[in-house]
C-alpha cells in the first residue's frame, strides 16, 4: 500500500488529535504492507517531527494567524477556498496512494480517501466552541462527507453517533481505538522526585485533572464537587489542574484563582510532554467529569499510570474506562464529590481500581491502532 497521511495536527500543544496523528504516523512506518508512507504538512511533504521539536516557538504565531483568518467572514471564505486547493495541488498525481485526513478535513482527491472523525462536538456542543470555528468546520465537514470513501472514529460510540447524525452507512465507518504512550506507567517515588519537587508536590499528595480548560470539560461541576469535600481533605489532597487555556474559559480561571487563594487548587497550565507521565504517576486520584468526548485519552493515560479514576459516564468514557473507573452523571455534583472522597480515602477500593485500570489500559495500543487503520486502507483500495 501507498499512503499519504496528513500530519497538520502535529503542532503545539501536542494533545488529543495531535498525539493521535503523531503516534499513528510513527506506527504506520512499522506496518509491512505500507510500502510508501508520505506525510503532508500544510501544502508540502515533510518529515514527521519528534514531540520535542513541536514547540510553541513558531506555533503560537501561526495559531494566532489562523484565529484571525477565521474570525473575519471574508478571509474565512478565502481560506476555505485556497487551503484545500493548495493541498489538492500538492497531492495531484498520487492517485495510487490512499489519502488519510486525520482531523475531519479532506481536500478534493482523485484517489481513495479516508478521514478520521474524532467527535461531533462541533454539531452537538456548538455552544462550547467559538462561532467562527463552528461555521468553518461545519462547511468543511460537509465537503469531507462527499469526498470520503471511508470514515474512521475513535470509538464505537462515536461510530454509531456519526452514522445516525449524518445518515452515513455503518459499513463505511470503522471504529479504531486510540492508545496512550508507554511513558504512562506506574512509577516509584524515586523516579518522580525531581518533577514533584519542581512543582512543589508530594507522592500521592494531590488529585489530578488533565485537559483543556474549557466549558465542555465540565470544570464548574468539578470545582463545585471538590468544594464539598471537608477542608482538611482538600488541603491534604489539593486539586491540580493541567491543561492549555481554551476558548471561553475566563470565568473558569476566575473560579480557579479563588480556589487557589483558599489553598485547595493549583493550576500548572500546559506542562512539558516529558513531565506529564510523571505527574500522572504521582497522583492520588485522577478526576475527569467531561460532558462529551470523542475518546477520553486522559482517562486511559491515568489507568495506564496505575492511578484510580473518577469520571463522568457521558459519551465515550464508559467505553474507554470499562469497569475500572467510578462514574456518575456529569451534572451530579453530590455524587461526584462522594466518589472523589472514596477514591482518596478508601484503600480497598483504590487497590481494586488500580488493578482493573491496568488491565483495561492494556487492551489499547498504538500498534493495534495502526494495524486496524491499515486494514481500513486495504478496504478502500479493494
Amino acid at each position: 500500500m501507498k499512503v499519504i497521511l496528513s500530519i497538520d495536527p502535529v503542532r503545539f500543544p501536542l494533545t488529543g488529535i495531535g498525539r493521535y496523528t503523531y503516534e499513528l504516523a510513527k506506527h504506520l512506518k512499522e506496518i509491512a504492507e505500507v510500502k510508501d508512507l508520505k506525510f503532508l504538512s500544510g501544502y508540502r511533504f515533510a518529515n514527521l517531527p519528534e514531540p520535542e521539536q513541536v514547540t510553541a516557538t513558531n506555533e503560537v504565531s501561526s495559531a494566532k494567524l489562523r484565529q484571525t483568518l477565521l474570525k473575519n467572514t471574508l478571509t474565512r471564505e478565502l481560506y476555505s477556498l485556497v487551503s484545500p486547493l493548495l493541498k489538492q495541488t500538492a497531492i495531484r498525481g498520487y492517485t495510487d496512494h490512499v489519502y488519510h485526513g486525520t482531523n475531519f478535513y479532506l481536500p478534493s482527491f482523485a484517489g481513495p480517501s479516508v478521514c478520521t472523525f474524532h467527535d461531533l462536538s462541533i454539531f452537538k456542543w456548538a455552544h462550547c466552541h467559538p462561532p467562527e470555528r463552528v461555521e468553518y468546520m461545519r462547511k468543511e465537514i460537509a465537503k469531507t462527507l462527499k469526498r470520503a470513501d471511508m470514515l474512521i472514529t475513535d470509538t464505537e460510540t462515536t461510530r454509531q453517533e456519526v452514522a445516525a447524525y449524518f445518515g452515513w452507512p455503518l459499513d463505511k465507518i470503522r471504529a479504531v481505538p486510540l492508545a496512550c504512550s508507554a511513558d504512562f506507567r506506574p512509577r516509584n517515588e524515586a523516579a518522580l522526585s525531581t518533577v514533584l519537587i519542581k512543582h512543589g508536590l508530594t507522592m500521592q499528595g494531590y488529585s489530578l485533572y488533565v485537559g483543556t480548560i474549557e466549558p465542555r470539560k465540565n470544570l464548574d461541576v468539578l470545582l463545585d464537587a471538590y468544594a464539598l469535600l471537608p477542608l482538611t481533605v482538600r488541603q491534604q489532597w489539593p486539586l491540580i489542574l493541567i491543561g492549555y487555556q481554551g476558548w471561553c474559559s475566563e470565568h473558569l480561571h476566575e473560579r480557579i484563582k479563588a480556589a487557589v487563594s483558599e489553598g485547595w487548587v493549583r493550576y500548572l497550565g500546559f506542562v512539558e510532554a516529558t513531565e506529564l507521565p510523571l505527574l500522572y504517576a504521582g497522583a492520588r486520584v485522577f478526576v475527569f467529569p467531561s460532558l462529551y468526548e470523542g475518546f477520553g485519552l486522559p482517562v486511559l493515560e491515568a489507568m495506564a499510570s496505575g492511578i484510580p479514576v473518577v469520571c463522568s459516564n457521558a459519551s465515550t468514557l464508559p467505553e474507554v474506562a470499562g469497569e475500572a473507573a467510578a462514574m456518575c452523571d456529569p451534572k451530579d455534583v453530590d455524587t461526584l464529590s462522594e466518589l472523589i472522597n472514596r477514591a482518596l480515602q478508601d484503600d480497598n477500593w483504590r487497590e481494586r481500581a488500580v488493578k482493573k485500570g491496568l488491565l483495561q489500559a492494556a487492551k489499547f495500543s498504538w500498534k493495534r491502532c495502526a494495524t486496524e487503520t491499515a486494514t481500513v486502507y486495504k478496504e478502500v483500495l479493494a
